[in-house]
This record gives C-alpha cells, sequence and structure tokens, in this order.
C-alpha cells in the first residue's frame, strides 16, 4: 500500500480537486500492482508522485532533513568497474523494454490470438502487445527487425519501466 501521495501543482477549483483525487488514486493502483517503489506524472503544469517509502527518490533522511545520498565512490578512489558478464548466446540478442509502467497483454482483447509468438519474424513499427496504464492501451512497437526468441512476460502481468519484454535475434 502506498504510504504517500502529493500533489505538487497548485490548484482552483473543487473540479480540478477531485480530478486530481481521480489520478493520485489510479497512481495508487498502479503502484499496488506493480513493484516499483515510486511513480512520478507530469501533466501540463500538474506534477503527480505516489511514492511507497514516503521520501522522494534519489534523497534520504539526513540530519538536517532530507539529503542526496553519498557518491558510490569516495573522492579520489576510482569506483570499482563492474564485472563484465559472461558471454552467453542471449548477449548477442536485442533486448526490447517497456517504456512504462502499466500492465503487458501479448494479444488485442482476451481469447484473440497473440500479437508475436517466440519464433516470428518481427520488423520495425510492428505491434509487439499493449501495456495498460492508467486505463490507456499503449501499443508497443518494435523499433528492430530480426526473430523474436524470448518473450520474457506472462500475459497481464505487471512491468516496470525499462524491464525487459523481449529478446531478438537482428540475425535470425
Amino acid at each position: 500500500m502506498a504510504k504517500k501521495a502529493a500533489n505538487t501543482a497548485k490548484t482552483a477549483g473543487a473540479s480540478s480537486a477531485a480530478g486530481d483525487l481521480g489520478i493520485l488514486k489510479e497512481l495508487v493502483e498502479l503502484l499496488d500492482r506493480s513493484q516499483v517503489t515510486s511513480i512520478k506524472l507530469q501533466r501540463g503544469t500538474a506534477t503527480y508522485e505516489v511514492s511507497r517509502l514516503g521520501v522522494p527518490m534519489g534523497f534520504v533522511p539526513g540530519p538536517g532533513g532530507l539529503v542526496a545520498p553519498p557518491p558510490a565512490a569516495a573522492a579520489g578512489h576510482p569506483a570499482a568497474a563492474p564485472a563484465a558478464p559472461p558471454a552467453d548466446k542471449a548477449s548477442a540478442l536485442l533486448e526490447i523494454k517497456s517504456p512504462m509502467v502499466g500492465t503487458f497483454y501479448r494479444a488485442p482483447e482476451s481469447g484473440a490470438e497473440p500479437y508475436v509468438k517466440a519464433g516470428s519474424r518481427v520488423a520495425p513499427g510492428q505491434t509487439l502487445c499493449i501495456i495498460e496504464a492508467m486505463k490507456i492501451m499503449n501499443e508497443l512497437e518494435s523499433d528492430v527487425s530480426g526473430v523474436l526468441r524470448e518473450i520474457l512476460v506472462e500475459d497481464a502481468q505487471p512491468v516496470e519501466f525499462g524491464q525487459v519484454l523481449f529478446r531478438v535475434d537482428p540475425n535470425g
């Protein structure tokens, strides 16, 4: 359950306040269905943010209030280089990631054939799936061509921003 919901925009009347509450309610529901810790939405001049943590992302409680977290490496000491991932077949595949938080759907409607299956040839502009966010159905189109090797998400599963959904073999 979300612990914090904040609207940083100024509202001018009861009708806009009711709309703000509706947007915040939908954001809280999205947050509850996902594994992310914070969602921020900007519409025009209004900014809405909900968080499980009760603290804006990128800040931590400090003696004088909220402060930015300390850098990973101390000044003058370079950070250790991340270990190279083991070279395998998956590393040659291109990843298609979720552009938003929402619910993943493989087909345009329940009972319909999925847009793509593992082994399908995909081309730029081809619809791969739908991601529902705030009751808006957003079609995700491929930006690469090749053979779809992996679908990493189950139908009707919540997805996070940047989560890998598909892997495509561009040489397939």
